[in-house]
């Protein structure tokens, strides 16, 4: 079943948004070479509870970080350990704060120091089509009209998008209904309207879609071994337009 949110629940997610953004900006700003993705968790942990809100992905099925640590061709659910980041390397950080029983839930990717450019085209991409996704989040369009947005982006340009993982409802569970896939064709799947709450999340490759688990029953990789990509944002759709809940000024 979808859930619906009235004003004072939005109010509450876009509060929980707000401590998911300050903490994944943190965080980026702390990537450099010589940094471990471990630290780079303490930061962002800190921060959610400094600011009397919960880590929502710590024990999240057993998950043993306040923020999936993903490197290179690690696509999502990198585990934060003591990976050092070095020169070159891509990071993507998806984290999210529970403040008052509502979820925020938000990810982006940072460049390591000086990048390849096909790497600073890959993060430039994925982010773009996610806003691309995000426009199309508009009472009476559908979810495969957030899907082709998306899909169309990326592989103009070059790249592919995973099909194993999708977006999701977001609101007082980390993950509720409708999937929200970045792909698919305009018009069809589930009808948006007003009120819903949804994360949008592009995980872009640089070769093709095909992703396998690791056998830490967490960390996904690309099958080919190119870099991957990751933006997300979770939003609140209205009368006026989509409102992204985990943005900050």
């Amino acid at each position: 079943m979808i859930s619906v949110k009235n004003k004072d629940q939005i109010k509450l997610m876009k509060e929980a948004g707000r401590i998911t953004g300050e903490a994944l900006a943190l965080a980026g700003e702390a990537v450099k070479p010589g940094v471990t993705t471990k630290q780079l968790d303490n930061i962002i942990r800190h921060h959610i509870e400094r600011c009397g809100a919960k880590p929502g992905f710590l024990g999240y099925g057993g998950f043993p970080g306040s923020a999936c640590i993903s490197v290179n061709d690690q696509v999502i659910h990198g585990i934060p350990g003591s990976r050092v980041l070095e020169e070159g390397d891509i990071v993507k950080i998806d984290t999210g704060a529970v403040y008052k029983g509502f979820n925020g839930d938000s990810a982006n990717t940072f460049a390591v120091g000086r990048v390849s450019e096909e790497a600073k085209k890959l993060i430039e991409v994925t982010k773009e089509s996610c806003f691309r996704g995000i426009a199309e989040a508009m009472p009476g369009n559908r979810i495969g009209d957030i899907g082709s947005a998306i899909q169309s982006y990326v592989e103009a340009n070059g790249f592919s998008v995973v099909r194993r993982y999708v977006g999701h409802g977001v609101g007082e569970e980390l993950h509720e209904s409708p999937d929200v896939p970045n792909f698919g064709t305009k018009g069809r799947g589930v009808r948006l309207c007003t009120g819903m709450t949804i994360a949008i999340e592009p995980m872009v490759n640089i070769g093709k879609p095909d992703v396998f688990e690791l056998p830490d029953k967490w960390t996904v990789v690309t099958a080919d071994g190119t870099l991957s990509a990751h933006y997300e944002h979770s939003i609140a759709i209205t009368d006026e337009g989509p409102i992204i809940l985990t943005k900050i000024d």
